[in-house]
Formats: C-alpha cells, sequence, structure tokens
C-alpha cells in the first residue's frame, strides 16, 4: 500500500485542488476496490440494527469489536497456516529452493530493467553478437563505475524473444553479488538445475538428456564442484538446439573473491556450442575474470576486430553517456514530480552533467532540485560534482529532516544486512537501537517503558529513500535494498569507519536475528538530559523493555508439523554472526545447531548448508573442523532421501551419530538437542540402541581437478601431519593440507619452464618429490612453502638416460637417508648443510633405518644381508645375514631391547641382537614361513602395541612383536588378492584393499571378520595412507577420501552377532538375541552392550524366557537347556525331548517341549521333573494364561490339553460346517476365553471353561486371515490379520471395524503391541518418488509404528540393514533384528499414552555405553553332559 500512495503522490498534479467530497468518492469508488481486487484483501462489512435514537450502546460496541477481532484472528490463523500448506505442497525441497531463486532472479531482472531510461548505443552490438549463430564466444560488456552495465544487461534480457522473433530462446539471467549464496557451487547447481529444467519439456525422448538428468549425478545429490563444472558443460553442449537456443546473463562475478569467475570459466568449453550466448558484465577496473576467460591475455582496453580472434571473447566497452539525454531525462524527471526549474538553474545542472555524464548521477540530481524553490539562492556549490559527494549529500539532508541517528542507524542497517531488510524488520532494529531511542526519549519528560519508533517516522524515511531503494523479493519476502552498491561504499566510508562501528551494528542484528532481544526483561539505558536551559547535565537510567517479535527457526503451524521455515532468520544470522565475530556462537549456535540445520533443509537449503560446514573461509576461527566435516558428510549420504523427506533429519542424525559420540564429544550437544526436540514434538522414534553401522562418514571426499581425462596417480604419500601428495601420469603433482581443505595443485618452475614430476616419498615432516629431469627437490612441511633441491654428484655423474628414482628415505631430524632403486649406496643429506656423503654396501639397498639419535644406519639389501654402519664416522660396524639370502623388505629395530627385527620378502622374520652395534651380531630368532612364491606387497607394525602385520597377496599374517611369534594369519577371499593392509590406530583392526574391490575393507583383528567396508565413489583404490589421526584412501584417478581412525575403531567395535539376529527375547533389564549359532548373547540396557554369553553344543533354534525373568530355556540340536539368569549357571541339559518347540507357563513353574515325532512332555522348569505327557502333536501350541491347558490344532480342530493329566479335555470343532481352525489366540487379560480364526473368514471367541462357542461375524474375502501374520492384543482390542497388497489389515474388535493402513509398499514384517496401543511394521519403499530414484537409501525397508486408537502415524526409520526379526516389548520399544548380527532398539515417543514406568525404560535404554567394547563377555558354559535323558 506505502508503493502504491507513492505511486500516487509522485505523479499527482501538485496545482489542483479538489474538495472533501471528491476525494472521498474517488477512496470509495476507485481506490479502495482496486486495492481489494489487486492484493486480494479480506472485507469486513456489517449492517447496524441499533436504534438511531439511542445510538451504540457501550455493550453492543463491546460485542462487536469482541466478535470482529475473533473473526480476524480466526481468518489470519488460516491465512498462515493456508500459506504454510502451499509452501511445503509445492515437490521436493531441493525444486522449491531452486525455483524461488530462479523467480527471484527473473523478478529482479525486470526491476533493474525499468532503470532503463536511456537508449544506449550498445545495445545494438549486444543484439548483434545474440543474433550471430556463428559467432561462438562470449560477450563481455564492460565500462567504469556507474556506467550501467547491470541496467542494460537486464534490459537486453528483456529483449531477447523480441530480438528472436522466429525462435524460442531460452533466457537465463543470474546476478551473482545480488544472490542470497553467492558461492560458485550454489551457482553452477542453479544455472544447471535451470538449463535442466527449461529444456525438460521438450528433451524428453534425447539419449544425452536421459543421461544427464539422473538422480545419480544430478546436482541436487552430488555436491563436488567438478561434477558440477562437467555437468555443465555437458549441458551448454546437449541442450541447446538452433529452434531454442539459451541466452545467459551473468552479471557481478569480478565482484566476488574466492576465484569465483575462474570456477566459472573452467566449467565453459573452450568454444560455446553454436546455440549458446554468453554475456558477461566486467568493471574496467576488475579484470581477473576476463584473464580467467583467456589466461594467455592481458587486460584488454577494447578488443578490436583483428585482436578478437586473439583474445577468446568479444568486448563492448561501456562509456559515459551523451549529455543531452540525461538532460531531457532529467527534465522528464522533473515533469513527472511536478517540478521546474529557473533557466539560472538549468544552467547550473546542465554544467554539473557536462563534468559528470552518469545516468545514475542525473537520478541524484533529479532529488537535489526537488529541494530547490523557484526564489533559491544557488551557485555552483550548491550541487555536489560526483556520485558519491550527491549521495553524501542527500544522507545531509536526511539528517536534518528526521535526526541524524535515525538516518544513520537506518542507512547502517540496511548497508549490513546480507539480502536487504524488511520494513517491519528497519523498524524493529531502529526501535530496538539505544542511539536511537536516547533521541526520542529526551523529547518526552516522562517516557513509557515500552517506547518504541513511531512508525510513521520510520515511514516517512523510507518515503525520502523510495528513489533510492529498490523492492525486490528474497527467500519469500519483499526486502529493500540500495539501487546501486556506491551507495554502500559512502555509507560504510561515513558511519561505518571503524570495525567497533561495524561489530555493533552486526551484533545488534545478529540479536534480532536470533531472538535474543524477544521475551528479554526491561534493560535499563542511561539518557544524559538538561533539565533545565541553567541546569547541568545530568545522567539518567531509565528502563527500556524492548520487545521485538520472537525469531524461530520455525514457525509453527497449528494444521500440519511441518512449520514455515524462517528463511529470513536463515539468511541473515550467520552473516551478522560473522560480522560480529561472535565466531562460538556461529559455530556451536548455528552450523552445530540442529535448529538450524532443519531449517536450511525443510527450506530446500541443504546444498548450503552442506557449504558452510565444509567452508573454509571461517576455518581459522573454529575449533570443530572435524566436527562440522563429520555432520557435512552424513548429511550428503543422506540428500536424497532429506530432500524427500525434511522431517527425518532428527532420526538420520541420532542413528548416525550415535556410535561415534564417544570419538567427539563436542557432537553430544547435538544429540541431545535431537532428543529435546523430539520430545518436544509429543511423539515419533527414538534411537534407544544404534545398530551398529555396516560403513564409516567419511571426513571429506577431494578430487584433484585433472586438465586431461584418464589420468591415474603414479605414486602418493603422506607425512606424519596430515599432509598427502600425489604424482599423476602426467607429471602434475597435487597436495592436501588437512582437514577443511581442498586439493591443490603443485607448482615450480626452474628455468622458466615448470617442472614434471615422477615420484613422491615421505617421512616425519619431509617430503622428497623427484622430477622427470632428474631433480629433487626437498619440503619440509612444517616450514614454509620453500623447496630445497637436493643435489647429488654422485647421482649426476650416472647416465642420464634413464631416471634415477628414490626408492625412500628415512628422516631424523635435520638428516635424511636416502637410497635408490637398484644402487648398492646409501645418501645421507644434511638439510642444515646441504652437505650430502655416501655410504656403499654389498649390493642393492632395498629398505634402512636408523637408530632414534641418528648415529647408527641400518640398511636392508637385496641379498639378505644388513648392514650396520656408524654415521659419525661413516664406518662399517658390522654386517647381519638371513640363512636363505632372500630381499630384506623390511628392517624393524627395537632399541630398548637391543634387537632388529627382519622381514625378507616371503615373509619369514629374523631377529638379531644388536646391542653390542660392533663385530658379529647374535642371531636370536629364525621363523621361516616356508613360502617362496608369494612376495610381501607391504609391511606395517606398531611399537605401542607391538603387532607386525606383513600383507602378501593370498594372505595378511600378524605378528607378536613381543616374543616374535606368528599370532594370525587371514586369508584373502576366494578368488580375490590383497594389495595392500595397515593396521588400525588401536591395532583391534586391519584395513586392506583387494584388487578389483572399490571398497576399503576393515578386519577385526580378535574375530577374523571383515566387519566394515569404507566406500570410495567407486573408484579403484590405488593406497591407503595412515596418517596421524586419519586414514586417507587414494584412488587411482586420484581422488582422495578421509576418515577418522577414530571412527573407524568405534564403528568396528559396534557389537554385533556373527550371523542374523532370528530372535530376540525382550527382559526387564535388558534383552537376550539368538544368531542361530552355538551362542546366545544377553545385552544390558544400561551399557547398550553385550555382558553376557550362554555357550551352547550345537546351534540354537528355539529361546525362551520365563516370565519371572529367572530362568532362560533354549532349544539346541535338540537338546533343552535351562539357564538361571542371575548366575549364568546351566541347572538343566535334557536329551531325548525330539522337541520342535519349547513353551514356559505363564506362572514360570513348568517348561512345554512341542514334538512333532513324539510324545510332547510338561515338567517342571526348576528340577526337570515330568508332570505329564501329551500324546497328539498339537501345531501352533499356546499355554493358557492360567497355566492350565495346552491349547494347539490338529487336523482342522483346536485342541485343549490338560498339563496336569496330559489328556484332551476340551476341543473346538466345527465339523458339520466344514470349518477350519486356521488361527487362534489367547487372551491374558481375558483368561477364559481363545479367540479363534476360521478358514471361511468366521470369528469366533470359545469360552474354556464352560465350552461355550460365540460366532461374531465374517470377515470379507480381501481382509482373510493369514496364520503366519496373525496376533492379538492382551486384551483382545485389536487383531493383526495379514500384510497382503502392500497394506496391514487390522481387526478391531472393541468397535468391530476392520482397518486397512497403506504401507507404501511389500510388507515384510509386521508386529503388534502387547498393550493394543501400537502396530509397527517393515516395508520396502515402491512410491513414484523412489522408482525414479537411484539412491541407496530409497531401496531401503523403513519402520514404521502407528497408534491404533486413530490410525496415526507416530514416526517412521529408514533402516540402512536387511531386517530378520521385528518385537514389540511393553515399554514401548521396537526391536530389530538385522541380518549382519546387529540390533537396533528405538523408543516410542508419544504423549497421549504415557507412564512412569516407561520412562524409566526409555531411560535406561538410552544411556551411555559405560564399558569398553573390546572388554571380554561373560562366557557362561553348558554343562559337559546332560543331567537328564529322557526316553
Amino acid at each position: 500500500m506505502l508503493s502504491q500512495l507513492q505511486s500516487e503522490a509522485a505523479t499527482s498534479d501538485l496545482g489542483t485542488t479538489h474538495t472533501d467530497g471528491q476525494l472521498l468518492s474517488e477512496l470509495c469508488d476507485n481506490f479502495l476496490p482496486g486495492l481489494i481486487s489487486s492484493s486480494q484483501l479480506l472485507v469486513y462489512t456489517t449492517a447496524t440494527e441499533c436504534d438511531r435514537r439511542l445510538g451504540y450502546t457501550t455493550a453492543r460496541r463491546q460485542g462487536y469489536a469482541e466478535s470482529l477481532c475473533q473473526q480476524v484472528y480466526t481468518d489470519l490463523v488460516g491465512l498462515i497456516d493456508s500459506w504454510s500448506i502451499l509452501a511445503h505442497d509445492e515437490g521436493p525441497q531441493l525444486a522449491d529452493a531452486l525455483a524461488r531463486e530462479r523467480a527471484e532472479q527473473e523478478e529482479l531482472c525486470d526491476v533493474l530493467s525499468r532503470l532503463y531510461d536511456i537508449i544506449r548505443p550498445e545495445e545494438k552490438q549486444v543484439r548483434n553478437y545474440v543474433e550471430q549463430s556463428e559467432q561462438q564466444r562470449p560477450l563481455v560488456v564492460t565500462g567504469g563505475p556507474c556506467t550501467g552495465k547491470t541496467v542494460l544487461l537486464a534490459h537486453c534480457a528483456q529483449q531477447i524473444k523480441s530480438w528472436l522473433p522466429d525462435r524460442d530462446p531460452v533466457v537465463i539471467t543470474y546476478f551473482c553479488n545480488l544472490s542470497t549464496d553467492p558461492s560458485p557451487r550454489h551457482l553452477l547447481s542453479s544455472l544447471c538445475s535451470q538449463i535442466g529444467g527449461r529444456y525438460h519439456r521438450d528433451c524428453s525422448s534425447e539419449q544425452n538428456f536421459r543421461e544427464l538428468d539422473d538422480p545419480s549425478c544430478s546436482p541436487a545429490s552430488n555436491f563436488c564442484l567438478s561434477k558440477l563444472k562437467e555437468r555443465l558443460s555437458s549441458l551448454l553442449s546437449f541442450m541447446p538446439s538452433p529452434e531454442r537456443p539459451l541466452v545467459l546473463f551473468l552479471d557481478g562475478l569480478d565482484h566476488i573473491g574466492n576465484n569465483f569467475g575462474l570456477h566459472i570459466m573452467e566449467s565453459l568449453p573452450s568454444l560455446l556450442p553454436p546455440s549458446v550466448k554468453l554475456i558477461l558484465t566486467v568493471s574496467s577496473k576488475r579484470t581477473q575474470v576476463l584473464q580467467d576467460i583467456n589466461p594467455q591475455s592481458g587486460p584488454p582496453q577494447c578488443v578490436s576486430e583483428g585482436r578478437e580472434k586473439e583474445s577468446g571473447y568479444m568486448c563492448v566497452q561501456l562509456g559515459l553517456v551523451d549529455r543531452k539525454q540525461c538532460v531531457k531525462m532529467l527534465a522528464s524527471l522533473l515533469r513527472n514530480s511536478g517540478r521546474r526549474v529557473t533557466s539560472g538553474q538549468q544552467a547550473l545542472v546542465n554544467r554539473a552533467l557536462t563534468s559528470c555524464c552518469l545516468t545514475l548521477y542525473a537520478r541524484l540530481l533529479h532529488l537535489h532540485i526537488s529541494l530547490w524553490h523557484s526564489d533559491s539562492d544557488v551557485t555552483e556549490s550548491s550541487l555536489p560534482d560526483g556520485v558519491h559527494s550527491s549521495i553524501s549529500a542527500l544522507l545531509d539532508h536526511l539528517e536534518q529532516k528526521h535526526g541524524s541517528s535515525i538516518v544513520a542507524r537506518a542507512v547502517s542497517y540496511l548497508t549490513l544486512s546480507r539480502t536487504g531488510l524488511t520494513e517491519t524488520e528497519l523498524a524493529d532494529l531502529l526501535s530496538s537501537d539505544q542511539k536511537v531511542l536516547t533521541e526520542y526519549i529526551r523529547q518526552v519528560e516522562s517516557p513509557p517503558s515500552n517506547i518504541t519508533v513511531p512508525q510513521i517516522d520510520v515511514e516517512r524515511l523510507l518515503l525520502d529513500l523510495r528513489r533510492l531503494l529498490i523492492r525486490r523479493k528474497v527467500a519469500g519476502s519483499h526486502v529493500l535494498f540500495w539501487v546501486s552498491r556506491h551507495f554502500k561504499l559512502v555509507v560504510a566510508r561515513r558511519y561505518l569507519g571503524t570495525h567497533e562501528v561495524r561489530r555493533e551494528i552486526n551484533s545488534a542484528m545478529a540479536d534480532y536475528f536470533s531472538g535474543g532481544l524477544s521475551g528479554e526483561v526491561a534493560k535499563p539505558l542511561l539518557v544524559k538530559q538538561k533539565f533545565a536551559p541553567n541546569k547541568d547535565t545530568a545522567q539518567m537510567e531509565i528502563y527500556i523493555d524492548r520487545q521485538p517479535s520472537s525469531q524461530p527457526f520455525v514457525f509453527a503451524s497449528s494444521f500440519n508439523d511441518v512449520g514455515r521455515v524462517n528463511l529470513r532468520k536463515v539468511l541473515e544470522l550467520p552473516h551478522h554472526l560473522q560480522g560480529s565475530n561472535k565466531w562460538e556462537e556461529l559455530e556451536h549456535g548455528l552450523l552445530m545447531s540442529l535448529r538450524f540445520h532443519q531449517a536450511m533443509v525443510q527450506a530446500g537449503l541443504l546444498e548450503d548448508l552442506i557449504t558452510k560446514l565444509e567452508g573454509e573461509e571461517w576455518s581459522s576461527h573454529f575449533h570443530l573442523s572435524r566436527e562440522r566435516a563429520v555432520l557435512a558428510s552424513i548429511l550428503t549420504s543422506y540428500t536424497c532421501l532429506l530432500q524427500s523427506s525434511p522431517l527425518q533429519l532428527p532420526l538420520v542424525m541420532e542413528m548416525s551419530l550415535l556410535p561415534y559420540l564417544e570419538v567427539f564429544p563436542a557432537l553430544k550437544g547435538y544429540a541431545k538437542e535431537i532428543r529435546q526436540e523430539t520430545r518436544k514434538r509429543g511423539s515419533g522414534l527414538e534411537v534407544a540402541l544404534c545398530p551398529a553401522p555396516s560403513s564409516v562418514p567419511s571426513l571429506q571426499c577431494l578430487k584433484c581437478v585433472a586438465k586431461t581425462r584418464g589420468v591415474s596417480v603414479r605414486e602418493a604419500a603422506g607425512t606424519e601431519c596430515g599432509i598427502v601428495a600425489e604424482i599423476m601420469d602426467d607429471g602434475m603433482a597435487w597436495i592436501w593440507k588437512g582437514s577443511g581443505c581442498d586439493v591443490v595443485k603443485l607448482s615450480l618452475i626452474c628455468e622458466q619452464k615448470e617442472l614434471k614430476f615422477a615420484g613422491v616419498k615421505s617421512s616425519c615432516q619431509f617430503m622428497l618429490l623427484s622430477t622427470q629431469c632428474n631433480k629433487i627437490f626437498l619440503w619440509d612441511v612444517t616450514s614454509p612453502e620453500m623447496f630445497l633441491q637436493v643435489k647429488d654428484p654422485l647421482k649426476i655423474e650416472l647416465s642420464q638416460k634413464t631416471l634415477n628414482k628414490v626408492d625412500g628415505f628415512v628422516a631424523n631430524q635435520k638428516l635424511l637417508f636416502l637410497w635408490w632403486k637398484d644402487e648398492n649406496f646409501v645418501s645421507v643429506f644434511d638439510v642444515s648443510s646441504e652437505i650430502l656423503t655416501h655410504f656403499q654396501c654389498q649390493s642393492c639397498v632395498t629398505c634402512l633405518v636408523c637408530s632414534s639419535n641418528g648415529f647408527y644406519m641400518y640398511c636392508g639389501q637385496m641379498d639378505g644381508t644388513v648392514s650396520i654402519f656408524d654415521t659419525n664416522t661413516s664406518s662399517l660396524l658390522a654386517t647381519c645375514s638371513n640363512s636363505n639370502h632372500n630381499v630384506i623388505t623390511s628392517v624393524i629395530l627395537c632399541e630398548e631391547k637391543g634387537e632388529m627385527a627382519c622381514v625378507d620378502r616371503t615373509g619369514s622374520v629374523t631377529l638379531w641382537d644388536v646391542a653390542a652395534k660392533v663385530n658379529s651380531q647374535r642371531l636370536v630368532k629364525e621363523r621361516v614361513t616356508g613360502e617362496n612364491s608369494n612376495n610381501i606387497l607391504n609391511v606395517d607394525y606398531s611399537h605401542e602395541i607391538d603387532t607386525l602385520l606383513v600383507c602378501q597377496s593370498h594372505q595378511v599374517a600378524l605378528w607378536d612383536m613381543c616374543d616374535w611369534e606368528l599370532w594370525d594369519q587371514f586369508l584373502a577371499p576366494q578368488g580375490r588378492a590383497f594389495t595392500q593392509a595397515v593396521l588400525s590406530k588401536d591395532g583391534h583392526f586391519f584395513l586392506a584393499l583387494l584388487d578389483t574391490c572399490p571398497l576399503v575393507l576393515v578386519w577385526k583383528v580378535g574375530t577374523g571378520d571383515c566387519v566394515l567396508s569404507l566406500e570410495i565413489n567407486k573408484q579403484q583404490p590405488h593406497k591407503l595412507l595412515k596418517l596421524a589421526s586419519d586414514i586417507v584412501c587414494v584412488a587411482d584417478d586420484g581422488c582422495l577420501t578421509v576418515w577418522d581412525s577414530g571412527m573407524i575403531d568405534a564403528a568396528g567395535s559396534a557389537p554385533k552377532m556373527g550371523f542374523g539376529v532370528t530372535e530376540v527375547v525382550v527382559e526387564r533389564t535388558g534383552f537376550y538375541t539368538s544368531d542361530g549359532s552355538e551362542t546366545v548373547w544377553r545385552w544390558r540396557s544400561e551399557t547398550g552392550l553385550p555382558h553376557a554369553n550362554f555357550l551352547h553344543d550345537g546351534p540354537v533354534e528355539k529361546l525362551r524366557l520365563s516370565p519371572d525373568n529367572i530362568h532362560l530355556v533354549t532349544l539346541s540340536a535338540g537338546e533343552i537347556y535351562v539357564w538361571q539368569t542371575e548366575t549364568g549357571q546351566n541347572i538343566l541339559r535334557m536329551r531325548g525331548s525330539r522337541a520342535s518347540e519349547v513353551l514356559i507357563t505363564p506362572n514360570s513353574n513348568c517348561g512345554v517341549s512341542i514334538s512333532e515325532r513324539g510324545m510332547s512332555r510338561v515338567w517342571k522348569l526348576a528340577q526337570g521333573g515330568i508332570v505329564c505327557s501329551i500324546h497328539p502333536y498339537l501345531s501352533d501350541a499356546q499355554v493358557s494364561p492360567e497355566s492350565t491347558f495346552l491349547i494347539g490344532r490338529r487336523h482342522g480342530d483346536l485342541l485343549a490339553a490338560s498339563l496336569w493329566s496330559g489328556l484332551i479335555s476340551k476341543r473346538f470343532s466345527c465339523a458339520e460346517s466344514s470349518e477350519h481352525v486356521v488361527a487362534f489366540r489367547t487372551l491374558s487379560e481375558h483368561p477364559d476365553f481363545v479367540v479363534v480364526m476360521a478358514a471361511s473368514g468366521a470369528v469366533y471367541t470359545w469360552k474354556l471353561a464352560e465350552e461355550t462357542l460365540c460366532r461374531h461375524f465374517q470377515l470379507p474375502y480381501r481382509f482373510q486371515c493369514q496364520p503366519q501374520d496373525f496376533q492379538m492384543s492382551s486384551d483382545g482390542s485389536y487383531a493383526l490379520l495379514s500384510t497382503d497388497n502392500e497394506a496391514v489389515h487390522l481387526l478391531d474388535l472393541s468397535q468391530v471395524r476392520l482397518c486397512s493402513f497403506k504401507a507404501e509398499g511389500p510388507v515384510i514384517k509386521a508386529c503388534l503391541d502387547q498393550t493394543g496401543h501400537y502396530a509397527a511394521f517393515i516395508s520396502c519403499p515402491t512410491t513414484t518418488l523412489e522408482k525414479n530414484c537411484a539412491c541407496y537409501l530409497h531401496t531401503r525397508p523403513v519402520l514404521r509404528v502407528l497408534r491404533l486408537a486413530d490410525g496415526e502415524r507416530i514416526g517412521s526409520v529408514c533402516l540402512t540393514k536387511n531386517p530378520l526379526t521385528l518385537v514389540m516389548c511393553e515399554q514401548q520399544c521396537v526391536f530389530v533384528g538385522f541380518d549382519d548380527g546387529s540390533v537396533g532398539v528405538y523408543s516410542i515417543l508419544d504423549d497421549t499414552i504415557n507412564g512412569e514406568e516407561l520412562v524409566r525404560c526409555r531411560k535406561k535404554l538410552n544411556g551411555q555405553m559405560k564399558r569398553c567394547p573390546f572388554d571380554r563377555a561373560f562366557t557362561w558354559l553348558p554343562l559337559a553332559t546332560p543331567n537328564i535323558t529322557w526316553p
């Protein structure tokens, strides 16, 4: 409305006067109806019924006001909810964000094009470029500041369709410096999305498009910058056509740092495709972008026709505007505003335009002239002489009119905002500003505590600023933004000259957007004021209650649980926290806050969130780079799932983080926030016990940007401090400097030529790089990047025809010990003096080690000997030789023991006593493996854990370095061969590479099981590097994947059984699991770890726990074991039962063994004495709740056998109606009744005591009972009938109704809560979205929990592994056993059903691990022989 009134005021004739009647008529007949229809406003009308003689009574007025307020409130709530619904029903979140940005960029282009008031001759040059189809180079529009480059570009973008009338061009404009995320990754992602989306409608049948649109490589699911560059290049090559050309406008590339322009230019083909036009704007003072387009050319002035072929781009130079055109435009502006100037004033204006003929300057002159009157005494000094001076003069005028404080703060807030401010935000900030409030308080004798800046004052200020601001839409809100960046420059110089002032303003804005000012108590404000003209200035303390609106990340909605994201906070808060140097709050309170992550994901800004977490720009101010990298990696791996289901974020992050909280204690606060948010919602699923991970999130995945495709890694090395170097086949070297850094190219210039590298070696903090021209350079990575050339005179004398390769080196303080391939001497290089000496050996040197002080050197050689040298005297002290004379591949020195171990190529170990150092050395031990053909691939050892690893192609051998005995051997999988293996940080695992396997596999040393597989982007691994705290895998293509060593240890040590979990039995303090092996595990809820193992002599088939939790009964290899749970003692082992099933009576007194081939027996649980035998076999047998009958099916009937006599005493039979019983259930809360399901669908209840039968109703055909699925709650209120047709079918007996819940895929497991509150089921998704998605997670099973009372879905969780078992317990927990032997436990949070016992149980399950996972659990052995044998 304000903008419309402003427009009316600007176009009205100031000399015309109207009567009150005319104004009222205009208001009622034209203005208000037009405003209502255009803005779709709600209208409230009322018809009075009061007596005109009496008028409105007080009661009638109050009633009318209350009803109107209630109606307005209801309508507002409805509008907010409908807005929220629309915002979240438009499709995937990422598509919404990109579509929103596209619309905002198009709107901004339209706004800027309206500022095109003077026709520029350069427009014709742009048009000629667009119309020339043979032109395949970009067009650069360049010019000085304020020449109108951006406005010209926006105008031309609007004219493209009229310039190409016979074609259907796709026009994309992007104002880079006005984007909400000015990063190369975001721009490339947005361009890829726009190009793919705009051409998708007309390219449905092209093969190339289908390949480009594959979800696995789309910008939405792949955030690698190099991949985005490749994708944009491919889109430009394949999508545009002569009928549908692409015209791409990019503005502001030169105003963004961090090599922004270079990244964009690298994604473009060297020659643009024929149907692609690219138009850029570049300031004449910023020519780096032009050099990025064509690195060989220098900064151009204006490319002439002769030079265009050399430059790689075309250029249009934008100069000053013709003065006459400026005068004409100024006259038009004055005429539209109803102003005139005298001839003398006009002369001054003409002279001013002569000195500065810019469109922006002419607009500013109009504002100055509008302040003049015909009798104003003006001189040449009355008009400022440039753009910046004009802006400054206007600010002077505004300060005089409105007050210096409010003007200074208002323009400062607008300048420092990231995307602009809404009018409400500006008013709130001014009302919370101490300096502004002080000025208002001085005008009032007794100011109220809730004093604010009057809205009318803010509107008046904005009315005067209206021609300096543009209104644009950002993130769904209309914000005010400076019309030119030069306003920011002037305001910054005038009001924001010091860092303290900028921090103060940014801090105030950070407090506002964080909600820190909302709800706080009144704070004192100190005001200095004179109370009388002759009085001294006194200081007055006033308490001001600043109460701006709250700023949650997500505005709650009463209609649904999604809510609406506060995008203004999401965009502005990080910017102002950075500007106010609140780094701790930025890192802990924002970047590592679940609420911030949830808002970003819901808003479709997941890519931006990952970029912030991985960002290098703030890394110097942060302390938790590894924690942020973990969060970014998890978000990246779950990208596709979170884009389609953003509310899954808390559960996804909780499952992914729980195994690593001990590795990263700083993430415990994040996990706590997840639980708080989940409980705040009142319902959902919470991870009580996370299943053992199958993989580990990588900290980083980096790729070197090679110029040529198909280049492979030749060699790679890493230092102790975490620096990695890799040498490619093309001679390029790439360096990674640790967590949070990118891979950068290493370039060395020698004799004006860039060197090509041949290899790299590392030791301690040194790297040794060899070149293809036989030069060797030493780099100390801990010092500045200076490379010292190692010159070896002996090597120079050798033949230059072959490459002299360094085979390895060892660093000791400032000494380097180098040995060369196929050479029999060692070179010792002193880094300080740069002196190099040589030591001669008997044969070719293959390995080397030196003492800790560097005084002694041990050289392993090809003939199986080791030479010991004194480095100070350069003398040979002794020689050791193994008996088989095999090549020595590794020498290990144990100085504390005075021993030296030598490993030869066959894996044999020879131990020598070298304490004497001189004369002959004593052979202590020789261990020969007998292998002759398998050469060692690599050796790894750790003195801390006294373990040696020897890797050969067919096996990995582990040696105990204490007594030098072979500890264990691990064979390679059948048909595969090891290529490398290294020990983990703590030695409990080793990591190995296999040929033709794109994974890093992790073996557990204690069990020999492969427990983890680490993914490396489907590339063949080349080498593993073990750094101080990381494991780095270098792939063949140069891609680096980095894992935290502690995370690998934590994931590998997570408990899981040897095979898939087939049975779970829950008790009060934990649960039992069985995997079909000889062992049953008992888990404790408090630790989340197994604390006892029950060992059997055969595979365990059945597992039962007595209701009093005292006895555990297992069935193994036909024998029945009875264990005491308290002591773990096996008290009974019974042979001869021939049982296929074991049951325990509800009173915990007796056990029942069910046999298909013999008699079933009832026996005392404590002593094993037989009570009775039951002759007929009863299938699906159950014990009655009162422990009196064994009930089961036989030949279509239902029989009840007495547990005291074994005789069949009750029978349910419907032989006359040919009914067959297919399923039944006893009811613990109604012990006399049994619910019976017949094959025909009839539902019966059978009362055992009276043997009465009642038929209740007939089920429809499609709701027939499936016996394998049939379950009932203990009170008989609900029954689970079947899980066919991708649905769960339930019978609500309390209300006699059938319920069917759609499962969104085939149901593989279903379970009914015995209390009758919930149902849980696991299904495999097959919805449309997932069918079109190739990601791993969208094909995984999903666990869902329903509340039976109303059918509401409590929550769901994506299962990353295949489930085998699903169990629900009375404590509102769901247990899932997986095929890899792990168990997941999920708590059901539901405020509608609560209880102290349930909360207490959940607290136990949610406890942290209190015992080391490598501590041995108690193993309870069975009786050696059965102590009871049945006949």
